[in-house]
This record gives structure tokens, C-alpha cells and sequence, in this order.
């Protein structure tokens, strides 16, 4: 049986997606290059999720050459625009938004979505963030009784996150993000990262593809989803999601948290029955509800959808129709 809002169960009459199994999939590749080496794949590898040659050839070679095809377009576009207009803009990247819930995998896809792209001719500047750096620091968190809804949409400075995509999309030569440390599980004060006019922009993150309310008066309330060229949401049952959280925070108690410095270093010296239960009230109480309530709801706005399965291999890949 299929669960709840899985995209393969919508009737075909009506899906807005095009639904692909892995080996139909994979045949789009065509005759695009392997241009990673294995060594390589374990750099790009995530905590829990080893990145194969397999996933590589049969899931993210596909996918960066429609991406490719998508960017070309894009590019072509703004060049008659810029004619018809007479004058000649500033470039402007194609931002590549990466969607879904904590512990999907996310970060894995971005990382090698990054190596593929960049190894195109036609953008060999391809750069990659993450939303992380513009939740508020826990500070003003704590300030605002918004600790345990770490992640949702409302622990976002999302004025900053606007101002930073919308200098981003008028080609502003530098622009800057705040940074953010998975070690100290916060926003480091004084530090940041600059984007330099980039031929492609990858941004990852758990809300980005929320819409804006609509206003009452027909004005403009932006949101990220709208400086966003192509979006894909990683998607896999609750149930396997929350078995990779519960993994990937217990491989984390056995190495990152042993370091002093780290925030949950407390937790390394804590029984492993403890840290578990400890683990799944975090999961249940504050990652679940925000994939629930902010994240899922949000996967029918993306371009392409792709499904895992428990091994951390894409099944199944639904293609928003043209």
C-alpha cells in the first residue's frame, strides 16, 4: 500500500509529474561522462549515506545533465531578454534549490550535484550553501521561546535570507551570508561566507520551497521559492527517515560529540539506551512535527521529486511535466 501522499499513487490523469523508475531513469543519462573518481565519492559521501558509483551514474549523471540542459536554457533566455531590452545585464546565476526533511540526505545530493555541474564547459563556477546560516543565533532563539522549534520556518531570519537571494538574482557582484557550525549548533558570530556572481547557486535547506501568504491587496511578499530556478525535494517514508536520524546521531555521539568544544558533547558520555531515547524525543518532538507541518507539504512545488528507499538509493523519480 502505498503511504500517505506518496507521489506514485496520485492518478496519472491528474499528477502534474512525470513518474520515472530508477532504470528508466537512468537511461536519460545518455552518453554523459562519469566525471568523478572514487576517491572522490567518499569525500562527497554524507555521516551515514556512502555515495556509490552506482547512485552516480544511475540517479546524479541523469540529473546534472537535465540540470545542464535547464541552465542553457536559462542563460539563452536572459541573453534575448537583454537584447530586446538593449542593454546588457550583469550575469546572474541559476539557483538550484535542494529540499527536504533533516537526515534525508540533502546535503549529500547538494555536495554531488556540485562536482557534476562544475565539470560542465558552459558553468564552471558552481557554488553551494545551506539556509543554516540565516536561523537566528540560539540566543535570540532562547530570547524569543523559539529553541524547540529549531528549523521551522519562524526560527529563520528570513528578511536577511531574502535581501541575500535577492542581491543574488540582480547580479550584485559580493554578497555575503552569516555561517553556521553543526559542531557548535549555532550561527558564528562575525564569520561569513561571499558568493561571487557564480554561473550556478546550490541552496539547501528544509523550508526553502514554503510559499509566501498571499496578500490581501495583491502587493509583492516574496519567499525563497521565488528566486529558485529548479527545486528537487529528497523524499523517503517517516519511518526510514527517522531510522537514519536516530543512526546518524548515534554515530555522531561516537565522534563529533566527543569533543569537548561540541555542543552536544554531553551526550558521548551518556549510556547508549539513554542517548537513543534522548534522540527519538528529538525526532519526535521537533524534526517530525516540523516535516509534518512546514516541509512535506511543501514537496508538490518542486521540479523533481526524488524517493529513496531504506538503503539510501532513489527508487523512484517524479519530474514535474513542462
Amino acid at each position: 500500500m502505498a503511504r500517505r501522499g506518496d507521489v506514485k499513487s496520485e492518478n496519472p490523469v491528474f499528477s502534474p509529474y512525470r513518474v520515472f523508475t530508477r532504470e528508466e531513469w537512468a537511461r536519460l543519462r545518455a552518453d554523459t561522462p562519469m566525471t568523478l573518481h572514487p576517491h572522490e565519492l567518499e569525500q562527497l559521501s554524507g555521516i551515514i549515506e556512502e555515495v556509490s558509483v552506482e547512485e552516480v551514474e544511475q540517479i546524479y549523471l541523469p540529473l546534472s545533465r537535465l540540470l545542464n540542459l535547464y541552465v542553457a536554457a536559462a542563460q539563452k533566455l536572459h541573453s534575448v531578454s537583454s537584447e530586446f531590452l538593449g542593454r546588457k545585464d550583469t550575469k546572474v546565476p541559476f539557483v538550484i534549490g535542494v529540499a527536504g526533511s533533516v537526515a534525508v540526505g540533502k546535503s549529500t545530493t547538494a555536495r554531488v550535484l556540485k562536482a557534476l555541474l562544475a565539470r560542465w564547459p558552459d558553468h564552471p563556477r558552481v557554488d553551494l550553501m545551506t539556509t543554516d546560516g540565516f536561523l537566528y543565533s540560539n540566543a535570540e532563539l532562547e530570547r524569543r521561546g523559539l529553541m524547540d522549534r529549531k528549523g521551522f520556518p519562524e526560527s529563520f531570519d528570513t528578511e536577511r535570507l531574502l535581501r541575500f537571494l535577492g542581491d543574488i538574482k540582480s547580479g550584485v557582484d559580493r554578497v555575503s551570508a552569516p555561517v553556521y557550525s553543526h559542531f557548535q549548533y549555532d550561527v558564528l558570530p562575525g564569520q561569513e561566507v561571499i558568493i561571487e556572481q557564480p554561473d550556478i547557486l546550490i541552496i539547501e535547506g528544509l523550508n526553502i520551497l514554503q510559499p509566501a501568504e498571499m496578500p490581501k491587496d495583491g502587493g509583492t511578499i516574496p519567499f525563497v521559492s521565488d528566486f529558485i530556478d529548479f527545486a528537487i525535494y529528497i523524499d523517503a517514508d517517516m519511518a526510514v527517515i527517522e531510522k537514519w536520524y536516530l543512526t546518524r546521531f548515534m554515530r555522531l555521539r561516537s565522534t563529533a560529540f566527543r569533543d569537548p568544544g561540541a555542543y552536544f558533547h554531553k551526550y558521548a558520555a551518556m549510556a547508549p539506551d539513554d542517548v537513543r531515547k534522548t534522540a527519538l524525543r528529538l525526532w519526535r518532538t521537533i524534526n517530525l512535527k516540523n516535516l509534518e507541518q512546514n516541509i512535506l507539504p511543501t514537496r508538490r512545488r518542486a521540479q523533481l521529486i526524488l524517493q529513496k528507499g531504506e538503503s539510501h538509493r532513489v527508487q523512484v523519480a517524479s519530474l514535474r511535466k513542462l
